[in-house]
């Protein structure tokens, strides 16, 4: 079973319960989050391939596979044609097919994958957590919080959740973000992590 989404190309991707802060000012995406957060509906969040986050006309983008899906937590027109909104991550999707939609919005149709399943880390792979504990609890000593692209609650013992905030911050290919981004083991995920982390050390 497929479901239509309206979609947003970026060069960057999302992952579940990952933090995305846009501005938004093309004609084609005001409408779009608008009603998205006036009717709290989520978009999908897809990696370009090939093409522009800027409308080209004429320009077709080509899209990598898998997605997920963004849900507006908060919303501030700055200017009349001038949107700032944060966004949390939803559900992981795979991108069966596009098509162009109202404005210019592309519309894909997408195959959900599942929620991770809870998965507590094996004690080899603590000191990922452990890390990312750190830097939550000097955001807090700092009183920094806020600033912290990290939505609570912090599941600091979950495989999927520490795998995620790694897998977004890491400077690594969309290729390798798009495989674990696609991974639907929570284990194997922060494994295949831990493995990336070591290359680049």
């Amino acid at each position: 079973m497929t479901e239509k989404i309206p979609l947003f190309p970026l060069s960057h991707g999302l992952f579940p319960d990952g933090m995305l802060s846009l501005q938004i000012f093309e004609v084609r995406y005001l409408d779009l989050i608008k009603r998205c957060y006036q009717q709290q509906l989520p978009f999908g969040v897809v990696w370009l391939k090939k093409g522009s986050e800027v409308q080209v006309p004429g320009q077709t983008p080509l899209l990598h596979t898998y997605g997920c899906t963004a849900n507006i937590r908060h919303f501030e027109q700055v200017q009349a044609n001038l949107f700032r909104v944060i966004c949390q991550g939803g559900i992981r999707f795979e991108l069966r097919d596009t098509q162009a939609g109202p404005l210019g919005v592309w519309q894909g149709d997408v195959a959900y994958l599942p929620n991770d399943p809870e998965v507590e880390l094996p004690a080899d792979l603590q000191r990922h957590a452990n890390r990312i504990g750190k830097v939550i609890a000097s955001a807090q000593q700092q009183g920094q919080i806020h600033r912290l692209p990290i939505f609570q609650p912090y599941l600091l013992d979950q495989c999927g959740w520490v795998a995620n905030r790694y897998a977004e911050a890491l400077e690594i290919s969309v290729e390798e973000k798009q495989n674990l981004l696609r991974e639907l083991d929570p284990l194997k995920r922060l494994q295949d992590v831990d493995a990336l982390i070591d290359q680049a050390d």
